[in-house]
């Protein structure tokens, strides 16, 4: 789920030189596809934390049914290999569905041992409609400016204050892209991914993705199982509730995990001095809520906002720090400046968010059945509701024009595979917004692959992010197949880093912090 995917490459990735992919004829799942031997043309887009990342663009069908119809373009980066020893394309994406790839490309290739990255061209992707990608959706530029209505919708007024921006959303959508709707999902999106693969020139791809593009990877491998040579899937999208079920799932898989941040405000009673008692704290969070609802900060940050401002903090511990100070600040000494600061750095949408969300809200409306009577949402989302109040309303606005979508609906896929060569799955026991069960179903329906799990971790993407255990199970994967294989759920666990410290009694941060905040920053969440 959720979150806005960061400025990522922005102004300094410059696409450059477009190749035309002829992709096989979109029958059955699986089908060969004949390899391209036309070449992508690459030129630097070198950013100063990459310097050797390239760009190119591919033109694809519009629907791969019709192979010689209306192209869109997809933008494309590399980190090219420079061992004598080559593996082949290593696809990644972060997520989203909405985030873009371009940069995680350059983070991948960076944060690898560099003896593994120098195996593989690293290739980063705008899925359609994403970013760089053209065209790319922005449905209702500003969805998200403040002060929304509250997201609790407790009187028939604010309910259909609410109930009137889904609809609205919705029909922006249908009125500025009728024609493009239908063809922005996830079954698309994997056959744009085997024609990257045709246009690379590769009969098979490795592929690593964050939480959906867990999803995607497993839908890719499900088409094309012939063309996958490794899979890495960190945290996982159950794919067998996609997606009004995951998000009521995650509804309550957040709150647990706000609690958690709660806990830990009260551990540390001398930096913030909110108390020590973790529901005592909780109560101080929802009457700070109430109290912006009815005047909201700096007329900034309201109900709504507070929420979009702390779900961040569910995806990663590295910023309750701030999110702390904010908290404290508001409460204890009345000064609202930190809480409208943190909801610019974490809660505020710009642009490429803007981006994000449409084409989040156009792959899952489109992917799975919505309800389509609201009365159905209101039972269910009150009953959430009562056990897990923190987000699970401003989730159900979140995901609401899918009860208004001007599309129908697509059948999920069943992602059990057979097929495929040992795959390599990564899990931490806490994370919200692919709750545990999810990856442990997954790890079921694909054969022969091995779940790593954090133990006690609740961060959302945990490779990459500091901790060595996880790594080394990734490294060697990489470099030569290697899986673990245990018994039970787990085939390895790995014990999670510890929490961070109050950034006012260390000055260095915890050791995941850097690279952890680098990685959050480009996960295009929601899921």
């Amino acid at each position: 789920m959720r979150k806005r995917a960061a400025a990522l490459c922005g102004a300094a990735v410059v696409m450059a030189g477009t190749f035309t992919a002829v992709p096989a004829e979109a029958s059955a799942p699986g089908t060969p596809n004949t390899v391209q031997t036309a070449k992508l043309s690459w030129k630097s887009c070198a950013t100063e934390d990459y310097p050797t990342l390239q760009c190119a663009s591919l033109k694809v069908p519009l629907d791969h049914r019709r192979p010689h119809g209306k192209k869109i373009t997809l933008a494309l980066s590399r980190v090219p290999h420079t061992a004598r020893t080559y593996q082949g394309p290593l696809l990644v994406n972060p997520g989203g569905p909405g985030g873009s790839g371009l940069t995680l490309a350059g983070f991948v290739a960076s944060s690898l041992p560099a003896k593994v990255a120098a195996q593989y061209d690293v290739i980063g992707f705008d899925p359609r409609g994403v970013g760089a990608s053209k065209p790319a959706l922005n449905c209702k530029p500003g969805h998200f400016g403040p002060v929304r209505p509250n997201s609790l919708p407790t009187t028939p007024a604010i309910e259909k204050a609410n109930l009137d921006r889904a609809r609205s959303f919705a029909a922006a959508c249908g009125k500025k892209y009728g024609h493009l709707l239908p063809y922005i999902n996830t079954t698309s999106a994997v056959r744009d991914m085997d024609a990257i693969r045709q246009a690379l020139g590769a009969k098979k791809i490795n592929y690593f993705g964050y939480s959906y593009g867990t999803y995607l990877g497993a839908v890719y491998a499900k088409f094309f199982p012939q063309r996958v040579r490794r899979l890495v899937l960190d945290s996982v999208v159950d794919p067998t509730d996609v997606w009004y079920e995951a998000n009521l799932n995650q509804d309550v898989a957040f709150d647990d995990r706000h609690r958690a941040f709660l806990a830990w405000v009260a551990k540390y009673d001398a930096t913030y001095k909110l108390g020590t008692d973790p529901k005592r704290i909780e109560a101080k969070w929802y009457a700070m809520r109430a109290a912006l609802a009815k005047k909201p900060a700096d007329g900034t940050v309201g109900a709504s906002e507070l929420e979009d401002t702390f779900i961040p903090g569910g995806y990663y511990n590295g910023y309750w720090p701030d999110l702390a100070e904010a908290f404290a600040a508001y409460v204890n000494d009345k000064d609202p400046e930190p809480l409208v600061e943190a909801y610019e750095n974490f809660g505020a949408v710009d642009a490429s968010g803007d981006n994000g969300y449409s084409v989040y809200t156009s792959v899952q409306c489109r992917d799975a059945h919505w309800p389509r009577d609201w009365r159905q949402w209101r039972k269910d989302n009150w009953a959430v509701h009562d056990k897990a109040p923190f987000m699970t309303w401003n989730n159900a606005w979140y995901n609401a024009p899918c009860a208004f979508w001007p599309t129908d609906t697509l059948r999920p896929v069943n992602v059990a595979n057979g097929k495929l060569p040992p795959a390599l799955l990564f899990q931490a026991t806490g994370d919200a917004a692919t709750p545990y069960e999810g990856a442990v179903t997954a790890h079921r329906l694909l054969a022969r692959s091995s779940l790593v799990v954090e133990e006690g971790g609740g961060n959302h993407g945990i490779t990459l992010s500091g901790n060595a255990c996880l790594d080394k199970h990734l490294a060697a994967y990489l470099t030569d197949g290697t899986v673990p294989r245990g018994y039970g759920e787990a085939d390895a666990v790995c014990e999670a880093l510890p929490d961070p410290k109050p950034a006012a009694t260390t000055a260095k941060a915890a050791p995941a912090s850097s690279n952890g905040s680098a990685l959050h920053g480009l996960l295009g969440f929601r899921h």
